[in-house]
């Protein structure tokens, strides 16, 4: 019975991180635990997706990572990366993979980076088949630059079984090479910054330190306008000033520790980006650490 939570456990940690189905993160985790026992029979594949195509789970570099070098990113994830808030599928592979400026997106001196600067094409040719220009080239062919962000992720998640930060990875990095999005950009204009940090304890209390105003004021400073808030999911305000605001997911990671994403979304340029990108990477911090001290931090 330990061992099955434990299983499962695993298996939301990677939906959070991949932005996978529960049933295509379960298969993941079996098909790995399988290829690395020598004396175990090879597992028969599964009749509509071939075990040899399915990639391992990513491993972000430590460039990709936002806060936390040793930890993927969601689709930072992501965050993701977590990369976009931390959430479990409800549907399609591809209707996970939200429309941003990248998992986990890494900064330069003059700012974010482009996803051909993080992501080298050993790597990303590991992990979907494919190095970047021949993504870009089968793309092109395929009519890329007329569709829509969520057309192409959906179409490398159901045509090429890209997983879905992957799918993700991809499709920011086609758009920033066609020119249809500057790095840091949203598709079709608008910037933003992410950032995410596991801490040592239950989803819960993780979110009640952004939904309790007493609680949040002791590591965020800043005033913010809550809009919705579902516990211990997921928490959206509008940043003090009203011209930005927040979205913010969350993930059990085990029955002491959890995950948290934060996306802070209709930032004016770049250079805001890469100023709150710091900015909440300095906050997550504070938050891990007030919320691992001795004692109820309340």
């Amino acid at each position: 019975m330990t061992h099955q939570r434990t299983f499962k456990d695993r298996v939301r940690s990677r939906m959070a991180k991949t932005g996978e189905s529960y049933t295509t993160a379960r298969r993941q985790l079996l098909a790995r635990a399988q290829a690395t026992e020598p004396a175990a029979p090879a597992a028969p594949a599964h009749p509509t997706t071939p075990a040899a195509a399915a990639p391992a789970e990513p491993t972000t570099p430590a460039a990709a990572a936002p806060a936390e070098p040793t930890t993927p990113a969601e689709p930072t994830t992501p965050v993701p990366a977590l990369a976009a808030p931390i959430s479990a599928a409800t549907g399609p592979a591809a209707a996970s993979v939200p429309d941003q400026a990248g998992p986990a997106a890494a900064e330069t001196a003059t700012g974010p980076a482009e996803q051909t600067e993080r992501i080298s094409d050993a790597l990303l040719s590991e992990r979907t088949g494919r190095a970047w220009a021949q993504w870009f080239a089968l793309l092109d062919e395929w009519g890329g630059t007329g569709r829509t962000h969520t057309e192409i992720a959906r179409w490398l998640v159901t045509t090429h079984e890209v997983p879905g930060w992957w799918a993700q990875t991809v499709t920011v990095g086609y758009e920033q090479a066609r020119g249809l999005r500057a790095p840091g950009q949203r598709r079709g204009g608008g910037f933003s910054a992410n950032g995410s940090r596991t801490v040592a304890v239950p989803v819960r209390r993780l979110y009640d330190a952004f939904a309790d105003d007493t609680l949040r004021r002791r590591w965020l400073p800043e005033d913010v306008r809550v809009r919705t808030a579902t516990a211990p999911k997921s928490f959206r305000a509008d940043w003090a000033d009203g011209s930005s605001r927040i979205v913010v997911g969350f993930a059990a990671a085990g029955e002491s520790k959890s995950r948290v994403a934060v996306q802070h979304e209709k930032l004016a340029d770049a250079e805001q980006a890469a100023r709150l990108k710091a900015y909440w990477r300095e906050r997550l911090a504070a938050l891990k650490q007030l919320l691992e001290s001795d004692g109820d931090p309340r």
